[in-house]
């Protein structure tokens, strides 16, 4: 058996490599460069995958020069098979499936598709959806999946030559890091990265930059706070150094203003001044600072301007070599080529996924049911009760979400009805009672878990209660048609078309992240009846 935990794994989100991997990759990184930049010969065969035979596939459904490049120099190194897919004239432009298109090529011998698209979560859905291809063809290998950038999501091998640059400013130290974040911050896929990526460092202190239009999303804002990152927030650089603990480490980010409509266009000149480094604050710098940007910049407004670029602050252009050189250890790796001598720690049980959400609460079934548990003036005899629900909201929200319980769970058509009360401790609670038989399965239990977490479900049978369940939020969310993404970005959202089922998973906050695009919702928010 392989023990190289490495081949054939997919790189979807920088998380899917662990800081250990990251930091093992890192090392390769710096023994790679070193040999190509002392030509040993030797040590570069150690990396090369050496096969002509070997597929490496790029399909770039998104303009892009620099990754594009970047990854078709990194497998020439190699020696393997580079393809391209024409996108302008491809059936993925005719509205066909991604997943049958990416199907039928893993089955032509290629090993490696390094994908770049607009829809968010398009290779975690590809990866997904090759095992079960592999599986149905008996095919001898499941392809990789390298996501090249996807929509305003993440770009995570863009993230690996950041960490790599700045570890190489940080003399190779995963101690702490101090960087700021300038630019467009709210399309930035990669400075979305960086809110799990900068994760390898021990101690993490992030100052982002940008004003309030351009601002850091809250969800990947809520993310790094969450990693134990110190975080603070300055609307310009101005602002920024006009205090004393300025970062030695900024990373640039070019603004996206086209996307945003006229509103926007209208304050660029304001906009872009907030964000574009200028002449008069070079004294205001620390020593041994360094500039990074994923490149290209904007040639008419660049945030970095080009008057910097034979300064000690040019960290871009090093930065930009060091992605060839990440791409070429990450191919390496993938092929299965190194690895071997990685042993990972002990991978430790997520206690999320074994946590029970469903708990049966003992009853006394030979008391009688609660007379608030009625069907007009007389006590239900049989059918079900749920109580507690969004226990501490206003009226107005309880009653809407009652609506929606009742769509879910499709009591829309049955006879009973719904109540708001007011406790002792003055705070409301929504009540849904219908009479009747119902004879509820697990996975009926999930979904009201899904819809009504922290309610209370009471079955009642002769006048009694047979059983009460207190449900809790689910660790995740999935298997339910009526499920969907609010991004219209995401690849599981209805107007992509390609019929993924939507997934969630519950995040530190008690949201519930998307398992593709990582947007996170409400539980109220998921349902597609809500919209």
């Amino acid at each position: 058996m392989d023990s190289n935990v490495f081949k054939g794994r997919s790189l979807t989100v920088i998380e899917d490599f662990s800081i250990e991997e990251r930091r093992y990759f890192f090392n390769k990184v710096s023994e790679l460069k070193k040999a190509i930049i002392d030509n040993n010969e030797a040590v570069m065969d150690l990396f090369r995958i050496n096969d002509p035979d070997f597929g490496i596939y790029e399909v770039f459904l998104e303009d892009s020069t620099r990754t594009k490049e970047s990854f078709r120099n990194a497998a020439k190194f190699h020696h393997a098979k580079v393809s391209e897919l024409l996108c302008s004239s491809s059936s993925i432009n005719k509205g066909e499936s991604y997943a049958d298109t990416f199907n039928m090529l893993s089955g032509y011998s290629n090993t490696i598709f390094i994908v770049r698209s607009k829809v968010e979560g398009l290779c975690k859905w590809l990866d997904d959806e090759s095992v079960l291809y592999t599986k149905r063809n008996s095919l001898p290998i499941k392809p990789a999946f390298i996501n090249a950038g996807d929509g305003k999501h993440e770009h995570p091998t863009q993230e690996l030559l950041d960490e790599f640059t700045f570890l190489e400013d940080n003399e190779m130290s995963f101690d702490s890091i101090h960087v700021a974040l300038v630019g467009d911050l709210y399309h930035g896929r990669t400075v979305h990265s960086k809110a799990d990526g900068l994760k390898l460092f021990n101690k993490v202190k992030v100052d982002l930059i940008a004003p309030v239009e351009l601002a850091m999303p809250e969800n990947y804002l809520e993310k790094m706070k969450n990693n134990g990152f110190e975080v603070r927030e300055f609307g310009s650089i101005e602002e920024y150094l006009n205090q004393d603990d300025v970062a030695k480490m900024w990373y640039f980010t070019r603004p996206q203003l086209e996307r945003m409509g006229e509103r926007i266009l209208q304050k660029q000149d304001y906009l872009r001044k907030s964000i574009t480094f200028r002449k008069e604050f070079m004294d205001k710098l620390p020593e041994n600072t360094k500039f990074y940007h994923p490149l290209p910049r904007h040639k008419e407004h660049p945030t970095i301007p080009t008057f910097l670029d034979n300064t000690p602050l040019n960290g871009w252009e090093r930065q930009a070599i060091n992605g060839m050189y990440c791409r070429m250890v990450l191919l390496s790796l993938i092929a299965g080529k190194i690895g071997s001598d990685f042993k990972p720690s002990v991978v430790k049980a997520n206690p999320i996924e074994d946590e029970e959400y469903i708990v049966s609460v003992p009853v006394n079934k030979e008391k009688k049911t609660d007379k608030t548990y009625s069907e007009g003036v007389h006590p239900i005899e049989n059918g079900i009760v749920i109580d507690h629900i969004c226990k501490g909201e206003s009226p107005s929200e309880i009653r809407n979400h009652m609506r929606l319980i009742s769509t879910v769970l499709n009591l829309d058509e049955s006879k009973g009805g719904e109540w708001i009360s007011c406790g002792s401790d003055g705070n409301y609670k929504g009540i849904i009672f219908r009479p009747g038989h119902y004879e509820l399965t697990r996975k009926d239990l999930k979904r009201l878990a899904s819809v009504a977490p922290h309610c209370t479900l009471n079955i009642i049978k002769d006048g009694h209660v047979e059983a009460k369940y207190r449900t809790h939020m689910p660790p995740r969310i999935y298997n339910f048609e009526d499920l969907s993404c609010n991004n219209e970005a995401c690849i599981s959202h209805p107007i992509n078309g390609e019929g993924v089922p939507a997934m969630f998973y519950r995040n530190p906050e008690g949201l519930f992240e998307c398992a593709y695009c990582g947007k996170t919702h409400s539980f109220k928010e998921i349902w597609k009846s809500r919209r």
